[in-house]
This record gives C-alpha cells, structure tokens and sequence, in this order.
C-alpha cells in the first residue's frame, strides 16, 4: 500500500485521466478550451520574449514545447504552462551578463533543479514561503515589467536602454522630447480597448483583439511605428532542430546563481497556480510530480532554444473557464500555437511594438496584486517591513538578491516569534515568590524538599535553548531532583537537544536526578539520537507529573550541593 501511495505520488495527471476514461465528449471541451488558452497565449508568449530581451519566436517555442510537456507529465489536471512575467527579470539579465546560450544553461541546470526537489520531496515545502516575500518579489516584478515597456509604448528614440532601474527611468526623461505620437496613439488605443473588453466582454480574447486591430490600423495607415518585422527582420519559421548548450565548467559557475532562481520562481509559480486551479474545480494536485514535470518542460525548452516556463495563473484560470476537463486541453493549446508558428509567423511582422507593451502594461498590473500589496501594508511592522525590503530589492537591486534576503530574514522573524511563544515556567518569580499563575503555582503543591519542576511549552530549538540554560541556571543550590514538565513540547531540534544534554551531565555533577515528563513523540525522538530516552540511566521518564511525582518519592534524601560556580561555567 505505502509502495503504491509513493507510485501514485509520480504519476503525471495526465496518466491517471487518461485510466478514468476519455471519450469524445471530453476532447471536444479540451479542445475548445486548448484552442481558447492558444489565442490568449500567442500575443502574451510573443510580448514576454521581448521584454525578457529575446526574439518573438522564443517565447511561441517555450509556449509550445514547454506547454506540452508541463501539461502532459505535470501533477496538475487542467495546468496551463508557458513563458510568464516573473521571469523577465531574470531572462533580461542573463541575456546581457552572459549571452543567449548562457540563459539556455541557466535554464537546462534550473530543469535538473526542478526534478531533483521532485523526487527530494520538496513540493510541499514551497507553501513555507511567506506571503509578504512573495508578494514583495512579484509586485517588484511587475514594476520593472512596467518599466521596461515605457520605450516602445511612447516610441522613445533610445540606442540602449539601461538595465538599472533609476537610470532606466533617466534616460526616459531625458528622450521625452523624441516620443513618436503614431507610437503613443497605437498604444494607448490598444490598452484602452483591452480595458474596454476586459470590462464590457470578459469572455472574448481581449489581447488578441488588441493586436490584430492595431496591426490593422497601423499597417493601412502606414504609420511610422516600430513592429515586430522591423525590429527582428530574420524571424524563422517553425521549430528548431534541438541542441545541447555550450557547457564548461566557468560558465555553470557563472549561471548557478540565475538557474537556482529560475528554479525557484518556476517551482514558486507552478504550485501557486496548481493550488488555485485545485480551488476551481476541486481536485488536488500531486506537487512533487508538478515539480519534476517542470523540470523537464524547462530542459526540454532550453534543448530547442526556448525560454524558462512554469505554470501560468492567468492562462491556467483561462482553461478551466474554458471548460477543460483533463491535461490535454493544456497539449492542444501547444499544438494549436505550433499550427500559428508553422503557417501563420508572416503574420508576426506587422504587429506594433506599442501594441505589445500595452499588453505587458495590463500583464504587470495583475502581477502587482495591489489589493493583496496594500492589505498586507496593515499588518504587524516585521511583516511590512519584510514586504517594502523585498519589493525595493527586487527593483532597486537584484531578483536573486531579494529572494536570498527576503526568505533569510522571514526564517528569522518567524524563529524570533516562535522564542517569545516558548514559556519555561518554575512556579517561583526572580525573587523566590510564587508566581500568580494558576497551572505553576498549582504544580508546586505537595512538591517534596528540594524538588524543582519546570514545565515547557513550545517549541524547544536553537532560538530558545540558551534561555532554558539560563532560566535552569537560576535555581541556586542544587536540588536532588528536577522534574521537566514537556506535554506541551511538539519539537525539540538538535540545538535543544543538545542543551538538555548540557543541563543533564551539570545535574550529574551535581548529584541531581533530571525526570522528563510526558515527552512524546518528535522529542522522544531526538532524545533516543541522544542516549537520553527511555532506555537511558542517566535521566529517568514518566508518562505524566503525578508518576514523576511519585519517582521523586523513590529518590534517597536530599544532597545539598551548591553548584552555582560549576552552572555558570
């Protein structure tokens, strides 16, 4: 049973669809919902690839070959995967630090990532990451998408746009006076009519809309703007045979930092957009197949000349609206972008820049999640000031760097919470006066001469250990036994149980008989790693304070021992 629950856990959807039964009603929803994700995907792959600093057709390959693959060996039952916003950052800036083949590096090692915290397990673990980290680093995403689009959209006259973000914003102050206004009417139509449909015709493609009429327009009244067939004169047709990299030692080292946050962002993204599909149609996903899915889908990608890709929200989202029912929705929506690429890429040729830009300027706002950015600015000080250091560090700084710091300083928000939730209460206060507290002055009644008992709650783990060393250290001259109260401990790691270990051989020293109370579980655990379970002859256990209790009684008299000088050392 436990055999097949691990073979289940890396089975693709797909396969397990496919076992339900799969008739021709079922692949005629697929296919209208893959054919409705296809014409949402076209103009948004084409305009992620040029602002990640590639060619169009880059981004129609990622949506084709990865698209395939992430919905056909994924966990998820209607996942829709392809190139997306939270990777233009990055793709930008491999591209300009190492080349094109570096970013295909960068991804084939980010793929292996992928698929090695598959079969590590690691799926669920990315839930572990804090929301005001998350929400940090994709606001700041969507600002410099944004950003980056500012050129095309007014037809600015800049020979090279610099990658740092307040020069960036210079130099777009400093080429104002050469907007182009055919560039700025062309844009600004665009977005105007996806807004007009996002808001009167939700159901029909507004973005493909919004080119195919601002091709139109711009090709019948020869306006003097910027398209795609101007700016990439060279575009091929079709996919590429696929090839392996340049790979040597110097540049794997180069690009690691890059793979590991493709690997991140793609792991981040194709789960959050796992769990609200399963949110929508009710299912559950298989998170670490996801992963491997994934990791696949971004070798196989790189090996073609594609871009990273995970699991697209918007387009996921799109799918299930569209009715799709099982994983081929998502194949079909790659096959019908491949028709597009085969017999229909001339077509590429007359679509505007500023027509894209507007597109990214509607993809950025929805990354921004501004409602979720302004809630989380009422919360607790450490949460927003975790949210405003990750944001300004994704835009002002580095992705990678935002992400390194923003989760390190998260982990240590959460462990200094976690140590103000960890009580070690003796019943006495500094002074060696009962403490008004119901359970711990209940706890020192009947408790015989030259007993001390202390009981735990929370967590014991490096954050609290020195602070149980400490209050431990306060009880003066030695007693002849401590009872430690632990019921209410649910874990205790290797610093802690380190700790106890100090306190037990001082005890030794002392002639002090240490008795655990009511360990259970994980701390039993790691106490038995240690010797000191309940085989052990150094400490003694009992299942509850009344049994220690009664140990206590068991014990010879009383041997007072000042150990004050040995405890301080």
């Amino acid at each position: 049973m436990a055999y097949d629950a691990r073979l289940t856990a890396f089975t693709p959807k797909l396969f397990t669809v496919l076992g339900e039964g799969y008739g021709p009603e079922r692949l005629r929803r697929d296919a209208l919902a893959g054919l409705t994700v296809a014409i949402v995907a076209l103009p948004l792959a084409m305009a992620l690839a040029i602002a990640s600093g590639a060619s169009p057709d880059k981004g129609l390959i990622t949506a084709v070959v990865a698209g395939f693959l992430i919905s056909a060996l994924g966990g998820s039952r209607v996942q829709v995967g392809g190139p997306t916003g939270a990777f233009v950052v990055v793709v930008f800036n491999v591209i300009a630090q190492h080349g094109y083949d570096g970013l295909l590096l960068a991804t084939l090692m980010a793929g292996l990532m992928l698929i090695a915290a598959g079969y590590a397990r690691l799926g669920s673990l990315v839930r572990f990451i804090p929301q005001p980290v998350v929400t940090g680093f994709t606001a700041g995403i969507a600002v410099i998408i944004a950003s980056s689009q500012v050129k095309d959209f007014f037809g600015l006259s800049i020979e090279q746009v610099p990658a740092d973000f307040l020069a960036k914003w210079q130099a777009y102050f400093a080429a104002l006076g050469t907007a182009q206004w055919a560039a700025l009417v062309i844009g600004a139509g665009a977005l105007g009519l996806i807004l007009v449909l996002r808001r009167w015709a939700p159901r029909l493609p507004g973005f493909l809309i919004a080119i195919v009429v601002a091709s139109l327009v711009a090709a019948f009244l020869h306006l003097p703007v910027e398209t795609i067939g101007s700016r990439f004169p060279d575009l091929p047709s079709g996919l590429p045979v696929p090839a392996m990299p340049d790979i040597s030692v110097a540049k794997i080292q180069a690009v690691m930092p890059s793979a590991f946050t493709i690997a991140f962002l793609a792991g981040i993204e194709a789960l959050l957009s796992a769990v609200v599909a399963d949110g929508m149609i009710g299912s559950r996903h298989r998170s670490n197949q996801e992963l491997v899915g994934q990791g696949i889908a971004n070798m196989a990608s790189a090996l073609f000349g594609g871009l990273p890709a995970t699991g697209a929200i918007a387009r996921t989202a799109t799918n299930i609206k569209a009715g799709a029912t099982t994983p081929v929705a998502g194949m079909l929506h790659a096959a019908f972008v491949l028709l597009f690429i085969l017999f229909a890429s001339d077509l590429m040729a007359y679509v505007p820049l500023a027509a894209l830009a507007a597109i990214l300027f509607v993809v950025a706002w929805g990354m921004s999640e501004h409602d979720r950015f302004l809630r989380l600015l009422r919360m607790p000080g450490g949460d927003r000031g975790l949210l405003l250091l990750t944001f300004a560090l994704t835009v002002l700084v580095d992705l990678t760097v935002a992400i390194g710091v923003g989760v390190t300083l998260a982990s240590l928000l959460f462990m200094t919470r976690m140590s103000r939730t960890v009580a070690i209460a003796a019943g006495i206060d500094e002074t060696g006066k009962p403490e008004e507290d119901g359970e711990e002055l209940t706890q020192r009644q009947d408790l015989p001469e030259s007993v001390e008992v202390f009981r735990i709650e929370g967590p014991i783990f490096f954050g609290v250990a020195d602070e149980l060393l400490d209050t431990l250290r306060r009880i003066g001259p030695a007693p002849r036994a401590i009872i430690l109260r632990m019921r209410r401990v649910p874990l205790l790691d290797a610093s802690g149980a380190t700790s106890l270990e100090r306190i037990i051989s001082q005890a030794e020293a002392a002639g002090t008989q240490v008795i655990f109370s009511g360990v259970k579980g994980q701390p039993l655990g790691m106490l038995d790693r240690l010797g000191l379970g309940q085989a052990s002859t150094r400490v003694r256990h009992s299942p509850d304070f009344a049994s220690a209790l009664r140990e206590v009684s068991a014990l010879s008299a009383p041997t007072h021992i000042d150990t004050s000088e040995g405890q301080k050392a």
